[in-house]
């Protein structure tokens, strides 16, 4: 009975991998969807820990082994995606102005290109957000990420392209748990929800399209592929609720009783969800509460300052942490090494890097 399953566990996985791959991904998953989502739930009825992480780590393995090249050669990866994207870029307003097209080699990029500030760059987004395309990326972009900044306090709009959340947001979140995965093998994370606490977008329209406006955590759960909504909890009606005193009140309500596995989010928000959680239920620790909870997926400030209080949430049974750096702009790195404090800089999420002296 276990070889069939493993078989038919193969033979899904191929199926999942092709649908990651595939442009044409409504097809695929109209074909796949209503198997695949049986095939899960009957999984999780019958806590089958080793038969699902079976199936992750097959599709896994050439991620994997894709992460430890660019560990071995990040020049070589870094080089190939300067020379992709700047014949991505050629053709914007923004390649033309700097003649994209003449550029062969990082140098006479840095000659050409000076660095820009957000202030720079601000009238180049204006028109993006006015309708233009073509101005800064090469495809339509019709979401932005609404960020505080550090420089000031006025709100800044990161465009954010359907490439960056699939090549890098979503390509992140999948890798988070190939690298949780390959660390720690007999993980039970797949019989249980992950938690995610987002914040709201809003919709404006200009000549008659639809653009939106919004927290990054509102755009990339609006847009979560649909083998991450098997697993994520609250329903998305509830985690884009714009008052966030009833939205708190209503994902400790409803995840109270749920089998809650891991929770990403910034610390600030995840710890006064938890807390809430508590005074709900009356519990005094959450692993009462969520007995199979075993990793938090925390980044976007320092942790120290909240470690203590995150630590007097559990009983004696403290579960695992993973550092992670995603920002409006990307996602940059996440922690390959448990304990280690340090974060692998993930080099081909479609982000060039380049370190230059600060003045």
């Amino acid at each position: 009975m276990q070889s069939i399953c493993l078989n038919k566990s193969k033979w899904l996985a191929k199926e999942t991998f092709t649908l990651f791959q595939s442009k044409n991904r409504s097809r695929v998953i109209q074909y796949h969807l209503h198997f695949f989502h049986k095939f899960v739930i009957s999984f999780q009825q019958k806590k089958s820990v080793k038969i699902i992480n079976s199936l992750f780590s097959w599709l896994i393995k050439k991620r994997l082994h894709q992460i430890e090249l660019f560990k071995q050669y990040p020049i070589d990866v870094q080089n190939d995606w300067f020379e992709t994207l700047i014949q991505q870029g050629k053709a914007t307003e923004f390649g033309k102005q700097f003649f994209f097209g003449e550029i062969k080699s990082i140098q006479e990029y840095q000659q050409r290109v000076p660095v820009h500030s957000y202030e720079d760059l601000q009238p180049y987004i204006e028109q993006v957000r006015l309708g233009k395309q073509q101005v800064l990326w090469p495809t339509e972009v019709k979401w932005f990420a609404k960020s505080s900044g550090t420089t000031d306090s006025k709100s800044k709009f990161i465009p954010v392209s359907w490439e960056a959340l699939e090549e890098c947001h979503y390509k992140a979140g999948k890798d988070m748990l190939a690298v949780y995965c390959a660390n720690y093998p007999e993980t039970g994370i797949f019989t249980g929800k992950a938690l995610g606490v987002g914040g709201s977008h809003s919709i404006h329209e200009v000549n008659s399209e639809e653009y939106y406006t919004g927290d990054l955590s509102a755009i990339l759960m609006t847009n979560l592929p649909f083998w991450a909504e098997f697993i994520r909890t609250p329903d998305l009606s509830i985690a884009l609720m714009d008052e966030w005193e009833e939205k708190i009140n209503i994902i400790a309500k409803t995840t109270a009783t749920q089998n809650v596995a891991s929770i990403q989010g910034v610390p600030s928000w995840s710890l006064l969800l938890m807390e809430h959680v508590l005074n709900v239920t009356g519990k005094k620790f959450i692993d009462e509460v969520w007995p199979g909870f075993e990793v938090y997926f925390h980044g976007g400030v320092n942790f120290a300052p909240y470690r203590k209080r995150f630590s007097n949430l559990f009983s004696t049974i403290q579960p695992r942490l993973m550092e992670t750096y995603n920002a409006s702009e990307g996602f940059f790195g996440m922690e390959d090494v448990p304990g280690s404090g340090e974060l692998l800089l993930m080099l081909d999420y479609g982000i060039f890097f380049e370190f230059i002296p600060i003045n």
